[in-house]
């Protein structure tokens, strides 16, 4: 079973895996043997349109729609999700917040840069005592000489430690808190306060970075903030949503790669004188791996469409893509292992990378639980 697309979109399709099978698949072997991401990378996705896809023509970006995009980040993760990273920091959460709210001024500021590869960005929101908690995060931004003075630590931060700007989250009105009382700003590398203060590797790829960023007494003006002071909670949330559903692709494509790494495998390998592919445990797992790749792929299609047609306005739909799809590509990974066998628990085989790089999906981005208890709030608030 096929989930169909608009002529464009396979289009787009197309075009992104023909690029990942000849310019990107030779970086991501690379990037496992040496542990870091090429300097080459970056303007090798500008000059072919990859970094800011999202962002409006007029400030050098591909304006494209988010459905375009999250088939991009699908057909990204197919090989290996540092591109997945490195394209969608340009097109994703911090981006896309500075387009929707920014002063013209922020995005003549960034998003030119952010387009052309030149400079980078990160969303700094996870503290030590707020992770899928956003609401309690710590760090504080008091009023003082005509701006605002940041103090508090974040971690956990995705490319913070070599990002030009950040995002950061930080709250104004401790009696608002979430409703009125957390403030975005958009804070400049180098501004004195800030520093980066410890650089941790994940369980995926050791090419993929979390930095915990420290703000002491750090001074940012009154133009640093984003939007009005006291929204800054809604626009993060506002970003998250979209983003679940680029990390329900990320899934999709990433078990879609899988499958069909399982499914020749099982067609070349051969124990006690048949091929895999005949036996019953090896067909099951391929099965099962197949129906929940087909029924991922339709949810999220479904609400990508709902969401671009205006009838997708909540939380709930990118939830629940989030919650299926993560869920889903474990499984599917986990099978993949099973029926490489040796060569699936050795590193230097991409089934074992894949199998490390996707736990992620099920923390980041929200939680699985954090998925459930949005998604239960929704039906039982009535």
């Amino acid at each position: 079973m096929e989930v169909e697309l608009p002529r464009e979109l396979e289009a787009v399709r197309k075009t992104v895996r023909d690029f990942v099978q000849r310019e990107l698949e030779p970086i991501a072997e690379e990037i496992d043997r040496t542990g870091e991401v090429p300097p080459r990378l970056r303007p090798l996705l500008a000059r072919n349109g990859y970094l800011g896809m999202r962002i409006p023509e007029e400030y050098g970006g591909a304006e494209i729609s988010l459905f375009a995009y999250c088939l991009t980040m699908e057909e990204f993760s197919r090989s290996h999700r540092v591109f997945t990273i490195v394209s969608g920091e340009s097109s994703g959460l911090t981006p896309m917040a500075i387009v929707r709210h920014g002063t013209e001024e922020q995005k003549r500021k960034y998003l030119p840069g952010l387009a052309n590869g030149t400079i980078s960005t990160a969303f700094a929101l996870t503290e030590p005592s707020a992770g899928s908690d956003a609401a309690a995060i710590q760090t504080r931004a008091v009023p003082d000489r005509g701006g605002f003075v940041l103090n508090g630590t974040k971690h956990f931060i995705n490319g913070g430690h070599e990002a030009d700007f950040v995002m950061v989250m930080a709250v104004t009105d401790p009696e608002k808190r979430a409703r009125g009382g957390i403030t975005s700003f958009l804070v400049d590398q180098g501004t004195p306060g800030f520093s980066v203060t410890r650089v941790e590797t994940t369980i995926g790829s050791e090419a993929i970075k979390l930095a915990e960023l420290s703000f002491e007494d750090c001074w940012v003006p009154e133009s640093a903030v984003l939007g009005n002071v006291g929204d800054g909670f809604k626009f993060a949330m506002e970003s998250l949503a979209q983003g679940r559903m680029s990390v329900s692709c990320a899934c999709i494509g990433t078990a879609d790669r899988l499958l069909e790494m399982m499914v020749s495998h099982a067609k070349s390998r051969y124990t006690f004188g048949k091929p895999l592919a005949e036996r019953q445990a090896i067909q099951w797992m391929i099965a099962d791996s197949a129906v929940e790749l087909t029924a991922a792929r339709a949810m999220t299609y479904e609400t990508l469409r709902q969401i671009e047609a205006g009838k997708e306005k909540s939380s709930v739909g990118p939830g629940m893509c989030k919650l299926f799809c993560s869920e889903m590509v474990g499984r599917v990974a986990d099978r993949a292992v099973q029926i490489h066998g040796g060569m699936g628990v050795i590193r230097g085989f991409p089934v074992e990378r894949f199998y490390r790089d996707i736990r992620h999906y099920r923390v980041g981005e929200g939680t699985s639980e954090m998925q459930r208890h949005i998604i239960s709030r929704s039906l039982l608030k009535d």
